[in-house]
Formats: C-alpha cells, sequence, structure tokens
C-alpha cells in the first residue's frame, strides 16, 4: 500500500495544458522546475488503475514543459480495470507461469501481483484476471522523484521490484529506473514493453507528427493501416492524412541492431513545436508500432531471464526539446 504521508488525494484537480481531471485517486506531483510531472499511486481498492495489463507504477496523466504537454487521457471511456484505462509511459511485463502444468490455479505478472486463471484459453493481455495478491506496495515521493516498490512472495515465483521517476536538476529530461530482483525457487524469464501513451498537447495524430529512428526500418508484416494512414520512409514514420476517432494503425518493425544505440526514438510535432527523444541502456528485443487518434505509441520491447538471487537493472531516459515548427 502506499504511504500516506507522501500521498495527495487528487479532488477535481484540472491540469491546465493537458485538460485533465484528475478525479478522486492517490496521487502525487514532482518538478524541477523545468518540468512538472504528476502521478497516480498504485493501490488495489482505490487506485486510478486496476487493470492487469499494465504496470501499476508510473501511472502518469500529465507532463507539462515549456507550455506543453505530452501526457493525458487518450481513451474515452474511463473503468478502472479496463485493460488500457492507463495513461503516459506506462510499462507492461509479460506473464509468469500462466501454462506451467504445475501452476494452473495462477500466474504472476510483475507489477500488478498474482493473478488467477479464468479457463484454458490462452493468456490475452486484453482480459481482466482476478488479482489473488498485488503484494506489498510502498511509494515514496521527494520534490524531483518518486520511488515505487513492490514485493510479493509466492509459492513458486517472488521478486522484489522497485521503479523511480527522476526529473533531472537543470534537465529537460525525465529517468525512469529499474531493478527487478528474482527472491523465488524459479527463473524468472518475461519480457517488458513501454508503451509510450503520448498524447502530445492533445493533437490529432496526422501529418504534423513524425517519429524518427536511428536505423533504417523493415515492416516485418504488412501492418494495420500502412499506407492508407502511415508510411515507412527510411528512418522515419509520418502519416498521410488526420486520423478519425475509430483508426488504428499496428505493424511490428524490424532493421534494429543488438545494441543500446538502436534504442533511440525521437517524436516531432511540427505544428506545436513539442519534441521528445526516448533512450535505454540495454538494446531492443522487439519493436511495435501502434497509433490511434488520440496517442501515438512506439512501443521497445526488453527480455529478460533472471536466475534465482539474481538483479537486473534498467534505465529508459526522456529528453524534452523544442523542434521546429513547419510553415
Amino acid at each position: 500500500m502506499t504511504n500516506p504521508r507522501n500521498i495527495i488525494i487528487y479532488s477535481c484537480l484540472i491540469f491546465s495544458l493537458s485538460g485533465f481531471s484528475a478525479g478522486s485517486f492517490p496521487g502525487a506531483e514532482i518538478s524541477n522546475g523545468l518540468i512538472r510531472a504528476s502521478f497516480y499511486l498504485p493501490d488495489k481498492d482505490i487506485g486510478y488503475y486496476r487493470g492487469t495489463r499494465f504496470d501499476w507504477s508510473g501511472v502518469m496523466p500529465a507532463l507539462e514543459y515549456k507550455g506543453h504537454s505530452y501526457f493525458g487521457q487518450w481513451f474515452p471511456k474511463y473503468e478502472p480495470t479496463q485493460h488500457d484505462a492507463t495513461m503516459g509511459p506506462v510499462e507492461a511485463f509479460t506473464p509468469i507461469g500462466y501454462d506451467s502444468p504445475d501452476q494452473s490455479a495462477s500466474f504472476f505478472v510483475i507489477g500488478i501481483g498474482r493473478l488467477l486463471k479464468q479457463d484454458d484459453q490462452p493468456y490475452s493481455p486484453f482480459r481482466y484476471y482476478e488479482i489473488a495478491d498485488a503484494g506489498n506496495w510502498k511509494t515514496e515521493s521527494k520534490k524531483d522523484k518518486i520511488e515505487f516498490r513492490q514485493q510479493i512472495q509466492g509459492s513458486r515465483y517472488s521478486y522484489d521490484y522497485k521503479k523511480t521517476c527522476i526529473l533531472i536538476e537543470g534537465k529537460p529530461e525525465l529517468v525512469l529506473t529499474h531493478t527487478l530482483k528474482n527472491t523465488g525457487q524459479h527463473v524468472i524469464e518475461t519480457d517488458v514493453f513501454d508503451h509510450n501513451f503520448f498524447s502530445i498537447d492533445r493533437q490529432t495524430t496526422g501529418p504534423d507528427f513524425e517519429i524518427i529512428f536511428p536505423f533504417s526500418l523493415v515492416d516485418k508484416k504488412e501492418g494495420q493501416g500502412l499506407g492508407q494512414l502511415a508510411g515507412i520512409d527510411g528512418q522515419k514514420i509520418g502519416f498521410t492524412r488526420i486520423f478519425q476517432n475509430n483508426e488504428t494503425v499496428y505493424t511490428e518493425l524490424e532493421g534494429y541492431k543488438t545494441t543500446a544505440a538502436d534504442y533511440f526514438i525521437k517524436m516531432e510535432n511540427h505544428r506545436t513545436g513539442a519534441a521528445v527523444s526516448i533512450s535505454a541502456d540495454r538494446p531492443l528485443s522487439k519493436l511495435v508500432f501502434w497509433a490511434c487518434s488520440t496517442a501515438i505509441c512506439p512501443e521497445p520491447y526488453m527480455h529478460f531471464k533472471i536466475q534465482q538471487g539474481d538483479s537486473v537493472t534498467w534505465k529508459i531516459t526522456y529528453h524534452f526539446y523544442s523542434c521546429h515548427i513547419k510553415p
């Protein structure tokens, strides 16, 4: 559970640039004087996000820099257990133990807890699974950073997960640092991806946006909406027209190398001048791109295999900047 000394209960707080009404949920704000960011805190009973797809830590309804907003509510209807009713640079882990024959009744998703299987159907991230154990959550916030920690003990899998969101002093940067320790008796093998629900300046997805990669993009398979709504041009993804409400683009991309240097993605809005780059200290294991009318989401993956007693660490850096405005 969250530490009540370190939380704010938002009550109809309106973020002026994002246009988002926070409602009444446990939350916190941090700032380094350049960036202001707001968070919802994990809580199995009254938390904003109680779904079973995304990590409960780091849900960010607003981030503002130089008069621009980068995150906000992108989905039309809110339900606390809806799989994608979340905001910000949220991460998701693939399940552990779902298909294990001696773990038939439950499985684990890091950042959520131990979940109950509903039937013999394959796992789907778009379904809600009953939460048997959300573990022990602790949250501590300071002026320019917030730390989340989830510890969970199970008969088969146990782990200690820490995530800290830091605004770097004197820089327009947000850094997400992570440590995941395997405290159980069995190997933990999982993928984690950052969905990056960017909703920059509340602009509808269209030709004003450009997504830039450090390598030439290869479409792994013919993706949904490519050619009609979006196109690949060398190292860039662009959009051919403004999206309608029900239109989406989805594809899996290749072309990257197995070095951390290729985990470097830029997104620029050439109408408002708002821009951001994303980098990490580990290589990509998979790369997906998804967009709808209200959000643009490069989705980079990492893969981990953690032996008993071992830990992995990783860091993701968001650098916010201004790009040129096209006439």
